[in-house]
């Protein structure tokens, strides 16, 4: 990337994947039962104290920050070179949604193989959930990059004043949801809480729109020095001040929610706990993804300098290329570890949550990295074909007419299909779930609906494997 804002950007979308993988492994813990079943114990709820790490390894506020802020430069130029916002929209959503619709076309393959075969319905429907359980992420960041043209031109007017009312919404709505209890209306307040998927995570990528303009104490993109890109002196003592607000006031606004609110630590979701952090995500997380934003312009420049050297560049930038596979594709090793060692009766059983259990960690997480490492090689020709199909098929800039309502009804059939599996996995019950597959298939096949090319037909399969070899 070309300026120090760039690589920072990119620096935030490496820490969190490193974050993510590292932190699902790492509250994942298998079980094997004298009858030879294998169980996950939820850690966040067997070992209550854990629930204190997730203020460290709940990261996603930076995706949304870093998402927001790349967002916001890419959808400028192209409205500048005249591109329509469904042909935006339209491009971005192919790079999310190809690789997603290979990796579940994939898993959905092997659950219905087994499945026919006569695997166990629990032991499949919890493999299923292990498969997809970082799937909430991909419907929120779909809806809302479908919606960034019209969240930018809110921000172009009203700036910083745009998220500042979407979290007042947030919290309007976070607290209809806590009074709506189990009554009749239990459903609606159900729905209304939906909202703050959009709504807290929508403050954060908005605030990427304010960062990447200088409105949080900053004076624009490519400055690239001090907190929020300033110089001078006032400058970048006003981007400290605001940083500073940001941390201090979001980071004592949790504190106070959960001391004497009613809400949990836990800011991954915890079976049975209620009210949740995430589910919907409620005003104590929105607190602390601001205490996290105002942190993140606060330590913008020491990172910076260390990311002008050329060996963690080179790490940063790989970890980027490679971060949509890591993402989807982490929990496979958990599977394969879980075959080799746990089936087979091979690996150590201390009590869990036990200092021992502990002390394996370490090697888990080790092994597990190797696995990763090993999935991620195989599926470099995958990456390859993806590439050379996406390019292929992105729509054009100025996408308009019939063709952008059907990219439209495309992305919302693919928004239905992803919440799906993020809320049910891919073997609910034991079973193979038949209408949200062909949903993520009729909703992917309508986003990149093949184009011509210079006169010719559509994108052949063949072409696409000539020229990704």
């Amino acid at each position: 990337m070309g300026s120090d804002r760039d690589r920072y950007v990119d620096f935030l979308r490496a820490w969190a994947i490193v974050l993510v993988v590292l932190g699902h492994w790492l509250i994942t813990g298998l079980v094997r039962h004298p009858d030879g079943r294998i169980t996950a114990p939820e850690l966040l709820a067997t070992v209550p104290w854990t629930q204190w790490l997730t203020l460290g390894f709940q990261i996603m506020p930076l995706f949304f920050l870093a998402g927001g802020h790349a967002a916001g430069g890419s959808w400028v130029r192209a409205r500048a070179g005249g591109g329509t916002a469904a042909g935006w929209v339209g491009q971005r959503a192919v790079r999310l949604l190809l690789p997603v619709a290979a990796y579940c076309c994939l898993v959905l393959l092997a659950v219905g193989v087994c499945s026919a075969a006569g695997v166990d319905p629990g032991t499949l429907a919890l493999v299923g959930w292990a498969m997809a359980m970082q799937f909430w992420f991909l419907p929120v960041y779909l809806l809302l990059s479908a919606l960034t043209p019209a969240l930018h031109a809110l921000h172009r007017r009203w700036g910083p004043r745009v998220p500042l009312a979407m979290g007042v919404v947030a919290l309007a709505v976070g607290a209809a949801v806590a009074g709506g209890g189990d009554g009749p209306y239990a459903g609606a307040v159900e729905a209304l809480g939906a909202l703050n998927y959009l709504l807290v995570w929508g403050v954060v990528y908005q605030l990427g729109f304010c960062w990447r303009d200088g409105l949080l104490g900053g004076s624009g993109v490519g400055d690239g020095s001090g907190v929020g890109g300033v110089r001078g002196g006032s400058g970048v003592r006003g981007a400290w001040r605001v940083a500073g607000v940001m941390a201090v006031g979001g980071g004592a606004g949790f504190a106070l929610l959960v001391g004497l609110g009613p809400f949990p630590v836990s800011l991954i979701l915890v079976t049975g706990q209620d009210p949740s952090n995430t589910d919907p995500p409620s005003v104590a997380m929105l607190a602390w993804a601001v205490a996290q934003v105002g942190v993140c312009l606060l330590v913008a420049p020491g990172v910076r300098r260390m990311l002008e050297g050329a060996a963690v560049w080179r790490w940063v930038r790989g970890l980027g290329a490679a971060s949509m596979t890591l993402y989807l594709w982490h929990m496979l090793p958990v599977l394969v570890v879980a075959a080799a060692f746990y089936l087979t009766g091979l690996a150590p059983q201390p009590a869990y949550g036990s200092p021992g259990w502990w002390g394996l960690r370490v090697p888990w997480l080790l092994v597990l990295g190797g696995v990763l490492g090993c999935v991620v090689a195989a599926l470099r020709p995958l990456e390859r074909v993806l590439a050379v199909l996406g390019a292929r098929v992105r729509p054009e800039a100025g996408l308009r007419g019939v063709a952008a309502w059907r990219l439209w009804g495309g992305i919302g059939v693919s928004v239905w299909a992803l919440t799906y599996f993020a809320g049910h996995g891919f073997a609910y019950g034991g079973r193979f779930p038949l209408a949200a597959a062909v949903g993520l298939a009729l909703g992917t096949g309508l986003v990149m609906f093949p184009r011509r090319r210079d006169g010719g037909g559509a994108v052949g399969v063949q072409g696409v494997l000539e020229e990704a070899a």
